[in-house]
């Protein structure tokens, strides 16, 4: 969505123009999806996601921008699902991420994240490999009673004793943090401890995230000025990626210098066969797909359970079935893939709120899609994710609604929904390969604050999207916590 703000300051006097010219004219602008859009992003940003979605809808799902006579390049739009089988699925290799989007993560040097498509394709089976190896199986149930054990349990506690609200955003984004830095170096960074302990890492992560967001709103050579010449967000920038890089040295250092033969993460994985300067960069992106989209799904899940009190009333039994003991830690495998109830309503809150709402990607040469959309080589591609998410054709009328049940069969068991039509995982070639860790590690979160604790999120707080790179909430989520025990 930030392609389309950076265009926004040079149309308005265009804009302005051309509603005092058309103002008794049967074409009035506002008609018209581009119009639309330029309207609320400029001025309600944060309802842009909504705009998105109710234009998509009046057009079928797919809407294309003449923004060429701007920008030199045209920005096609959709939200249908034929479509974007169509773009990551089966013609992906001609819809590429593009060169934009490595100049905007060039911090993240030999990643895969940003490789090419022929290199990717060949370090992408090293990847699988990490998620098959047995070894990795056996340590997602000892780092998530870690990290329960000793960093939210008692955390959790201290709140309750001192009467404090938490935003809950911020804890699930430490917790996570944690919880990666352990399957990727074996090292708890230890972020999740009362009082919230200063984490520079934590600091330099939000920091690269402001200004990767930045780098997608400002043309290309006002970014890049700042950071030929150090100030705004690109010095930021500069000193979170020195503290980044320091981070992940000590952490390297102290992984391959542990002798427990007993723990299994990326770094010893990685070690033999990749570079110390890949692996950094690899574990740069694993640090932040593994903290900040788990940390948004967690916090906006709380959110919807608080205005939806049958659906946590369904959650909390499902949960009381285990008839678990006081203080219990749900980290069992067994025990966390039964929890059919509670898989379905972080699906849902996925569905509502998927952290990437909008997925860019380049065109390489002339193409039409199902939809009939003719477009040629360099448009600018998003297909969105949150308005795919709102279509009444996937979903039913009530596809506004918090609706878990929606994701449970007949059987009790949950359903399949086709990667196109649910992008919260991605699809394609480029679908996440740690899914289903991410989902037991959502479990066992939600699990034990439910069982082990009330959070009643605070009344009168202002709930809204950030518009940014993540649809994370733009001002946290404060909670009380009380112990039930």
């Amino acid at each position: 969505m930030g392609y389309l703000i950076t265009i926004i300051p040079a149309l308005l006097p265009l804009l302005f123009s051309f509603l005092f010219l058309t103002r008794n004219s049967h074409f009035f602008p506002w008609n018209w999806p581009f119009f639309k859009l330029i309207h609320t992003a400029y001025f309600k940003s944060h309802l842009v996601y909504n705009k998105l979605t109710q234009v998509l809808a009046e057009n079928n799902g797919t809407i294309l921008l003449r923004t060429s006579v701007l920008n030199r390049v045209d920005t096609l739009i959709t939200s249908d699902p034929v479509n974007i089988q169509h773009i990551l699925n089966s013609k992906f290799s001609i819809y590429p991420r593009g060169s934009e989007f490595q100049r905007t993560f060039d911090f993240l040097g030999e990643a895969v994240y940003i490789k090419e498509l022929d290199v990717w394709k060949q370090d992408k089976k090293l990847i699988n490999g990490f998620y098959k190896e047995p070894h990795f199986h056996s340590s997602i149930p000892m780092i998530i009673r870690h990290t329960l054990q000793n960093g939210l349990y008692p955390v959790l506690c201290d709140l309750s004793n001192q009467n404090q609200v938490v935003d809950l955003q911020v804890l699930f984004n430490r917790h996570m943090l944690d919880s990666t830095c352990l399957l990727a170096s074996g090292v708890d960074l230890g972020s999740v401890r009362p009082g919230f302990p200063k984490c520079s890492l934590l600091d330099a992560m939000d920091d690269i995230g402001e200004a990767v967001f930045w780098r997608t709103v400002l043309p290309e050579k006002i970014w890049r000025l700042q950071r030929w010449f150090g100030f705004g967000k690109e010095k930021k920038m500069k000193n979170a990626c020195t503290v980044f890089t320091q981070t992940l040295d000590n952490l390297i250092t102290l992984s391959f210098t542990n002798n427990n033969a007993n723990v299994f993460n990326v770094l010893k994985y990685y070690g033999s066969v990749v570079d110390r300067e890949a692996l950094k960069a690899n574990l740069m992106t694993l640090l932040f797909a593994g903290r900040d989209t788990s940390g948004a799904i967690l916090t906006w899940f709380f959110y919807l359970i608080s205005k939806n009190p049958n659906s946590k009333s369904k959650i909390l039994e499902e949960i009381k079935s285990f008839d678990s003991p006081k203080g219990h830690l749900f980290f069992d495998l067994d025990e966390l893939k039964k929890m059919v109830y509670l898989h379905c309503a972080l699906y849902e809150s996925l569905r509502l709120f998927p952290p990437v709402a909008s997925v860019i990607r380049d065109l390489t040469q002339g193409d039409v899609l199902p939809s009939g959309h003719r477009i040629e080589s360099k448009t600018k591609i998003m297909l969105c994710a949150y308005a795919t998410a709102r279509m009444p054709e996937i979903w039913g009328d009530d596809c506004e609604d918090f609706k878990p049940e929606r994701w449970m069969s007949e059987k009790g068991e949950v359903k399949h929904v086709a990667s196109h039509k649910f992008l919260g995982f991605g699809s394609g070639p480029w679908a996440c390969p740690g899914k289903e860790m991410a989902l037991l590690r959502m479990k066992a979160v939600t699990a034990t604050m439910l069982h082990n604790f009330d959070i009643d999120v605070m009344e009168g707080q202002s709930i809204s999207p950030n518009v940014s790179a993540l649809l994370n909430l733009k001002d946290g989520l404060k909670a009380k916590v009380s112990c039930k025990w």
